[in-house]
């Protein structure tokens, strides 16, 4: 296959896929859950032929677990699907009227961006999100998944493109890249690709930022951290460190670094330690943080390390200001969570800290678009510019001005003849 030339007829027919009506899409939707739940076995087959081979490479569990799609993954990417329906069409929109002089108006309307390549990590699951996401949000898709779930990927994308087709949308509106090689080509459709989305390690995402010249949106690490402040009630602050870190620990958003306050770290330090060495955890520290913890030697890569495993760094802190400056060195600008009951406190934490997302007694495990009320999510930004957090329809969203004039010239209104009125209508 020639990406090159797929991506072009993608942008050609990427106008029609955004005029395509709310209707047409939210039924392409529909019979895409369908074909799913009634496809299911074929699904699962696919995805046993791809665990098998896994396992014949000795991956990791985390990474497994990314891998496998069952019953629990084919229930929440349906359930993905009904919640993108019922959102409101994000196509269309007007933003802001605005009168420039009588018989002037001007309007911003949203849009979708066009054509977006995605190239993620091995998880069948996101295949589904991301596609219905561009499907619901009139972009064209260009999809390239991990080759571990190669067989998974194209058993889902076949179902999905015919149910998709088969509902009016146009042939162009999803496409598969397969080799590895198609991403080199994909990198270099700048004139037709008008957005990516890489999801993988950081050296990946690094490599596709430095070798295109297509706007990339995307995050690399996901180094996210929990602070229990001196003001936290114990009863709330463990279940959520042990969710944070437990969850889903192959997750870009499991917790990878416990910070404790030092006034609270002899009481809190032994019996967060106890809960998480009885969920498998290993704990890694130094100084009085490794004794109170029973934690082995911290890494050479530190507080730098994102684990997604079942391992976490714990470091003890003078105060809220030294876990703000600590996270905002070390962490990803991914997902941080203070646990206290000082609103202060939370607030200087939540204004301080240089993250997409910030809570307060909450898991870090929160920061999903589905778990957002986005129906899912295509990614997660890092950036500050255009998205940031768990990009859902608005991420995948740009706008587009239109003037209704009446015969005006710029002629006029430069030689004072006529002159401008402005009004927010």
């Amino acid at each position: 296959m020639n990406i090159k030339n797929e991506a072009h007829k993608m942008k050609l027919a990427s106008p029609k896929m955004a005029a395509s009506s709310e209707e047409t899409r939210n039924e392409a939707l529909a019979k895409i859950a369908k074909a799913l739940q009634e496809k299911s076995k074929e699904i699962f087959l696919a995805n046993e032929k791809d665990l098998n081979r896994a396992k014949e490479d000795g991956i990791s569990d985390a990474v497994y677990k990314r891998l496998k799609f069952d019953e629990g993954k084919l229930s929440s990417v349906i359930e993905g699907l009904e919640q993108l329906q019922g959102l409101k069409d994000p196509v269309g929109v007007v933003q802001f009227t605005r009168q420039l002089d009588d018989g002037l108006i001007l309007k911003r309307i949203s849009c979708p961006i066009g054509v977006i390549g995605v190239i993620f990590e091995a998880r069948p699951d996101a295949l589904v999100q991301i596609s219905s996401l561009c499907i619901k949000s009139g972009n064209c898709a260009i999809l390239k998944g991990g080759k571990e779930t190669a067989e998974t990927n194209r058993c889902l994308f076949s179902i999905i493109k015919e149910a998709a087709v088969s509902a009016g949308l146009p042939g162009e509106c999803l496409l598969q890249a397969e080799a590895h090689s198609e991403i080199d080509e994909l990198l270099s459709c700048h004139k037709d690709v008008d957005l990516l989305i890489p999801r993988g390690s950081n050296a990946f995402v690094s490599y596709i930022m430095n070798n295109t010249k297509i706007p990339v949106m995307g995050h690399a690490d996901g180094i996210c951290h929990v602070y229990v402040d001196k003001d936290c009630d114990f009863e709330k602050a463990i279940p959520i460190v042990v969710d944070a870190k437990t969850q889903y620990t192959a997750a870009c958003n499991a917790v990878e670094t416990l910070l404790v306050h030092e006034s609270i770290a002899n009481e809190f330090l032994p019996k967060v330690a106890e809960a998480l060495h009885n969920a498998k955890v290993s704990i890694y520290g130094e100084g009085k943080a490794k004794e109170l913890s029973n934690a082995c030697p911290l890494t050479e890569d530190g507080y730098h390390k994102e684990y997604l495993d079942l391992k976490l760094s714990v470091k003890i802190v003078s105060s809220v200001e030294e876990a703000v400056e600590h996270i905002n060195e070390y962490g990803s600008h991914h997902t941080d969570s203070i646990l206290t009951e000082n609103s202060e406190t939370a607030e200087y934490f939540m204004q301080m800290v240089d993250s997409a997302g910030v809570y307060q007694n909450a898991s870090t495990r929160f920061a999903d678009g589905f778990r957002y009320g986005f129906g899912a999510e295509v990614g997660i930004s890092t950036g500050k510019i255009h998205a940031r957090g768990p990009v859902g329809l608005e991420g995948l969203m740009t706008y587009k001005y239109k003037l209704y004039g009446s015969g005006q010239i710029v002629a006029d209104y430069a030689s004072g003849k006529s002159s401008f009125h402005f009004k927010d209508l």
